[in-house]
């Protein structure tokens, strides 16, 4: 299998851009969390339980798997990204009572968009094969969401209809193969983002799914 080797030609962006991209998808999954505990009426402890939840855990269990230090555990900034975002959005919505249903679905779009690419990214620098790295993408775009809708009581988005996991692999897919076309990173994590965004809020807006079972009824023992 192939393995990715990092060169001097991709590796043109600045530290300090990889950093600022983990931070703003830290924030908006943090808004994510912030929603779905505002829908549930939780108390301000809760709000910021499943902010922090939603917001860092896919990347630490992606830093797990890769034997890698835990992102956050030696950087306070992204506890100042989650706390300010989960505030931001505190704010706003005690000054709104109604929001529009796919609010929510939104923000963890745009969340996915940036922790997908970064975890992909992430990946390839510590050697893995490009097929693990797009599986530890979506592992660090989808665990949080998981994790923030099995709080919440309900069936995590990515095992609901629309897609979702396929949304993510397609945006790692086609981040590595514009790289491995010869463009350098910026260009290519923007175009992987954008395609995987573009393909989510499709997916939510026509209902775009991967069939496999018709509609039947929950007794296995009827026809």
């Amino acid at each position: 299998m192939l393995a990715y080797q990092p060169s001097s030609r991709h590796r043109v962006l600045p530290m300090d851009y990889l950093h600022w991209f983990d931070l703003m998808g830290v924030a908006v999954f943090a808004i994510s969390g912030t929603l779905a505990a505002w829908r549930k009426q939780m108390d301000g402890f809760g709000v910021l339980v499943l902010a922090t939840v939603t917001a860092i855990g896919g990347g630490s269990l992606r830093d797990v798997l890769l034997d890698v230090p835990v992102v956050w555990m030696n950087n306070n900034n992204y506890f100042i990204a989650i706390f300010s975002a989960a505030l931001m959005t505190i704010v706003l919505l005690r000054k709104r009572l109604t929001i529009p249903n796919n609010t929510l679905q939104f923000f963890d779009a745009i969340g996915l968009a940036f922790f997908v690419i970064m975890g992909t990214q992430k990946a390839l620098d510590h050697g893995t094969s490009y097929f693990v790295a797009v599986m530890m993408g979506t592992m660090s775009g989808v665990a949080g969401g998981m994790i923030r809708d099995v709080l919440c009581r309900e069936i995590p988005m990515v095992f609901r209809g629309e897609l979702y996991a396929f949304t993510c692999i397609f945006g790692g897919a086609v981040y590595i193969l514009v790289q491995m076309a010869g463009a350098t990173t910026l260009p290519a994590m923007l175009l992987g983002m954008s395609s995987l965004l573009a393909l989510r809020l499709a997916a939510i807006k026509w209902q775009l799914t991967i069939p496999v079972f018709g509609k039947h009824t929950s007794d296995l023992g009827e026809p």
